[in-house]
């Protein structure tokens, strides 16, 4: 990101039409979490459509507002609205589970991807932005489960239930997210100018 697209990108401010559209990803990111399939690993979480959401929002929205999105999708459930996997809610869901960190790891992940991904698309760079993102949520998840109290999990569980399990379809949904980008960002231009002529 260059100097003048970070003072601009600090100037920008919050339409309407910004909040309509993040308000819609934040019920999409919640809806996504009972998509889900079942790990054959005692107490393990489900696949769910979470991951994918989460990189396609840092992939169309500023930091900011990608950020925002998943923090108030994230107080939702603290808040106990049943927006987790499963439909699960409260804080017990990060502080109590040893599958949490998952979940935790979207905030940095979600500001970094962002804050690099820069604001013109190129389908080799997001590509590989959206992987990168894919791999440090499994990575940071990963590391939770390992050194989670009572997880009964050592280094070689955690790597091959918390990491490698997940890694090959979090790649395709990595390289998908980033192909239909273009899509959502003309969709998305297309509704805020439609909010902005009413």
């Amino acid at each position: 990101m260059t100097k003048n697209s970070y003072v601009s990108d600090n100037k920008r401010r919050i339409s309407t039409a910004d909040m309509v559209q993040m308000a819609m990803f934040a019920a999409l990111l919640s809806v996504s979490a009972f998509i889900s399939i079942p790990l054959p690993f005692p107490g393990a979480p489900h696949i769910t459509l979470q991951n994918f959401c989460i990189l396609l929002i840092a992939l169309l929205f500023p930091w900011d507002q990608a950020l925002m999105i998943v923090t108030v999708w994230m107080l939702l459930g603290i808040v106990g609205v049943p927006v987790f996997i499963g439909g699960k809610a409260g804080i017990g869901y990060l502080a109590s589970n040893p599958w949490g960190g998952y979940t935790l790891a979207f905030l940095p992940t979600v500001f970094l991807m962002a804050y690099l991904r820069r604001n013109e698309y190129k389908r080799v760079r997001y590509t590989i932005i959206s992987v990168l993102g894919a791999v440090l949520i499994d990575v940071l998840g990963m590391v939770y489960l390992r050194f989670y109290p009572q997880s009964g999990y050592n280094w070689t569980m955690a790597v091959t239930a918390g990491f490698i399990a997940f890694l090959p379809l979090d790649m395709v949904k990595a390289a998908v997210a980033a192909q239909i980008v273009p899509a959502f960002m003309k969709l998305k231009a297309a509704n805020k100018g439609m909010a902005v002529n009413r």
